[in-house]
């Protein structure tokens, strides 16, 4: 059981505390309720862009890293589709110096043009490289808009396009983080050996004075019921044909989410799943498989994902896999396999659970829900999943009329 203390101050910033005895660090989490989701189609990149930006130099402080670094912490970033989050570790005396740094760059970016100028490159170059410049490194670039017609999560973390930041304007800027970036948008998540009064006296000395914004109210548009078979065939300079099987399915709070993640463990989440087993060690068709879920908080997609053994043609791997996809959905899941994925993702989760950094981040996520609370009645939940609600998700989920194909054919 995961014990946490939650308020909120009066400009609306929620702050959750995990008191940890053990340990002499302390982290501070902050979560954005902002991801690319939340772009304006013509103007997509910008919640990765600022993930950059807030490390830039904030309104009283040029320089973000180095005061950090002199009181012993680290930190790093992330954006999603669905959120921003951003994260300090650092000894527990020195948490100050983390709040400082954190509050002054809720209140306000630096917002000048060199800022914007080597952030803005440093984001051009990390596209060119990671997404045009790699070996299959635009997959996700091609799979989104394929998957997703209308919801915004038909673009990539990156953005659309290259040219969308590269005509991104000051204006542009600032209007993006008054929109999103303030304390009744956002999670703060304090985790180490204090006590409450004392974290309680600390936000409202270094938070309680900024200004509250106005929260921002999210009105995305939904991704219609999926109908039909959708493929696409990419050829790229790549060392092998690659396959990306994306099928939909339920969103984040639904009560089917969990076991949809055991489906897809049971098909390719390591060396003894089934699509490993029989497509790879078997049939000798893949040179690697898995099946994954995106996690999405809107409706996500269970990825099949791998790479084509040399001499094997898409048709007879996508025969090979449906044959597989056919027999999960068509008998009874074994109560023995079950038990095994159960035992694995508990050793996870308890692993996992370990580090003083993901429980602060998996309080944040949970607050983000909807209900903190959730935090510790996931592993009940994984715990309930029967056999017969594999069996059920894969004759949901597994459906070609619910499924998007992207193919990479090697040069």
């Amino acid at each position: 059981m995961l014990k946490y203390d939650r308020f909120t101050l009066e400009n609306g910033l929620t702050v959750l505390f995990h008191k940890d005895t053990t340990t002499p660090l302390a982290v501070v989490n902050t979560l954005y309720n902002v991801g690319a989701r939340d772009e304006s189609e013509n103007k997509t990149g910008f919640a990765h862009l600022f993930e950059h930006l807030m490390f830039g130099g904030s309104i009283n402080i040029a320089d973000f890293d180095t005061p950090l670094q002199l009181a012993g912490g680290e930190n790093n970033a992330f954006t999603s589709n669905d959120i921003t989050n951003y994260y300090d570790v650092l000894p527990s005396n020195n948490i100050e110096t983390a709040l400082w740094l954190e509050s002054d760059r809720m209140l306000s970016l630096a917002f000048t043009e060199k800022s914007l100028e080597v952030q803005r490159s440093v984001v051009i170059e990390e596209f060119k490289q990671r997404y045009l410049n790699q070996p299959y490194g635009d997959v996700w670039l091609e799979l989104r808009p394929l998957a997703y017609k209308k919801h915004s999560y038909k673009w990539a973390t990156i953005g659309k396009d290259i040219s969308h930041i590269e005509d991104a304007t000051m204006e542009d800027v600032k209007s993006f983080f008054k929109k999103h970036y303030s304390p009744s948008n956002a999670i703060l998540c304090i985790a180490g050996n204090f006590e409450l009064a004392e974290i309680k006296e600390l936000t409202e000395k270094w938070y309680g004075g900024i200004p509250s914004g106005v929260k921002y109210e999210r009105n995305l548009t939904p991704e219609p019921v999926q109908t039909e078979f959708r493929e696409k065939t990419i050829e790229r300079d790549v060392p092998a044909d690659a396959f990306y099987y994306a099928f939909k399915m339920p969103d984040r709070m639904s009560p089917d989410f969990f076991s949809v993640d055991t489906l897809s463990d049971a098909l390719g989440r390591d060396k003894s799943s089934r699509l490993y087993l029989n497509l790879k060690k078997e049939l000798n068709l893949v040179s690697d498989i898995s099946a994954y879920i995106t996690g999405s908080i809107d409706a996500g997609l269970l990825i099949i994902s791998g790479k084509l053994n040399e001499g094997v043609s898409f048709d007879d791997f996508d025969s090979a896999l449906w044959k597989e996809l056919d027999k999960i959905k068509s008998e009874a899941f074994p109560e023995k396999e079950l038990v095994k994925i159960m035992n694995k993702i508990r050793t996870a989760k308890e692993f996992q659970d370990m580090g003083i950094l993901n429980r602060a981040m998996n309080l944040c996520s949970y607050e983000l829900l909807g209900d903190v609370s959730l935090i510790n009645k996931e592993s009940e939940a994984y715990q309930k999943i029967t056999s017969a609600d594999i069996l059920r998700m894969a004759q949901t989920i597994l459906q070609k009329s619910s499924c998007s194909l992207l193919k990479v054919k090697s040069k």
